[in-house]
């Protein structure tokens, strides 16, 4: 390898290097005392009140340099998102105003402002304002987020055909289908024609609700419990579309689909067509519907067995449950007691694996939801028990 060899000129470079580098340390520090010089006080009180975790104290001193300087605009938006969240939205709604209001803001901080102040409104329950300014923001860099907020003004405000319109917008725009959601929109549509008793105009909104979502199992059900009103075996009919769209839905039809069949007189060739269901699709609530059919045509004996062997293929704490109930009905008077303790005490645990359970946010319910009530989600409940999906309780 090659060695370098000293020579004494060498020694001229190193005082040029350490001037040059004292001269160039020496502009950064002029540069960053003249730029802190132009900062009011309050922006350094600010700050140190955030590192000692004051925020309240940090809020009142950065208010202070937006007073100071006018001119600290993602200081203003800083705040203003800042009192949102905190629940101010009186200062948050005065801060983002007064960005929309300045003269001198360039176009695409003004698109932001707006889109602030459209948080502002939706959150402070303004939703007309919330909604104008809003779609003040078609064709800009904001238009996709704009338009899920009023898909979600819409929908609050129970505005199912607005809320379509978003929809169809939303999927052209981001090439995301929206079918499921615009289906239940539908769906939406026609529960209000029929609390209207617009029966003509509620089967066209669920046919349109087919045609947006074939598998959609909410029109279908619809759908039949109308035509079950009229003419029982054409509800039949309907209702024996679900399971090509979705078989654990069938449950949900079950004891519909059984007094459809008793009121156009087959009775037994319903219970025939739910045993089919069980067999192919387990379930707790097909179980139940059947163990009372099976009660009331055949007694107790045949109903029992039925629990029995399906418990035995599935074993539940809930099938458990149906066995100590078939089991009371022809236990000997003595031995009452003791099964009534036993049944007492596993329906108790039971409790809890009956429920119906939301698969987005967790929230627990006794009844099946189409639209989550807590975070309002669109079929996000299985059909099925919690015990039986497995869900922790």
């Amino acid at each position: 390898m090659a060695t370098i060899q000293f020579e004494p000129w060498m020694l001229l470079i190193f005082p040029l290097f350490f001037g040059m580098g004292w001269l160039a340390a020496r502009i950064d520090i002029k540069e960053l005392l003249s730029e802190s010089s132009t900062l009011p006080r309050s922006y350094f009180e600010g700050l140190n009140f955030l590192l000692n975790e004051q925020q309240d104290e940090a809020i009142e001193a950065f208010i202070e340099v937006v007073k100071v300087d006018p001119q600290t605009v993602e200081l203003h938006f800083a705040l203003g998102s800042l009192f949102r969240r905190r629940g101010e939205v009186d200062r948050a709604l005065r801060m983002h105003l007064n960005l929309v209001e300045r003269g001198d803001l360039d176009e695409e901080k003004r698109q932001q402002a707006l889109f602030e102040l459209g948080q502002d409104y939706l959150k402070a329950g303004i939703f007309d304002r919330a909604e104008s300014t809003f779609l003040s923001l078609q064709s800009t860099r904001y238009e996709k987020e704009a338009l899920d907020f009023l898909l979600e003004i819409y929908q609050k405000e129970k505005d199912w055909l607005k809320a379509i319109d978003i929809s169809q917008r939303l999927a052209a725009l981001t090439g995301v289908a929206q079918s499921k959601e615009a289906a239940f929109f539908y769906c939406e549509l026609a529960a209000m024609e029929l609390a209207g008793k617009q029966v003509d105009a509620a089967v066209v909104h669920l046919e349109q609700a087919l045609v947006t979502n074939p598998q959609g199992v909410r029109a279908t059900i619809m759908l039949g419990d109308i035509a079950l009103a009229d003419t029982p075996l054409r509800a039949i009919e309907i209702w024996k579309r679900i399971e090509q769209q979705d078989a654990q839905y069938l449950p949900l039809v079950a004891e519909r689909l059984l007094q459809a069949y008793r009121d156009s007189g087959n009775e037994n060739e319903g219970i025939d067509l739910l045993k089919g269901y069980l067999s192919r699709y387990p379930s707790l609530d097909l179980m139940n519907v059947l163990f009372s059919a099976l009660l009331q045509r055949d007694g107790s004996d045949a109903a029992y067995k039925l629990v029995r062997n399906e418990l035995r293929q599935h074993p539940t704490l809930l099938g458990l449950d149906k066995l100590l109930e078939a089991t009371l009905l022809d236990v000997k008077i003595e031995r009452r007691p003791d099964v009534e303790l036993v049944k007492n005490l596993v329906y108790q645990r039971t409790r809890a694996l009956a429920m119906y359970r939301c698969k987005r946010c967790g929230f627990k319910a006794r009844q099946f939801y189409w639209h989550c009530p807590a975070c309002y989600g669109w079929e996000t409940y299985s059909p099925r028990r919690m015990e039986e999906t497995g869900a922790a309780i």
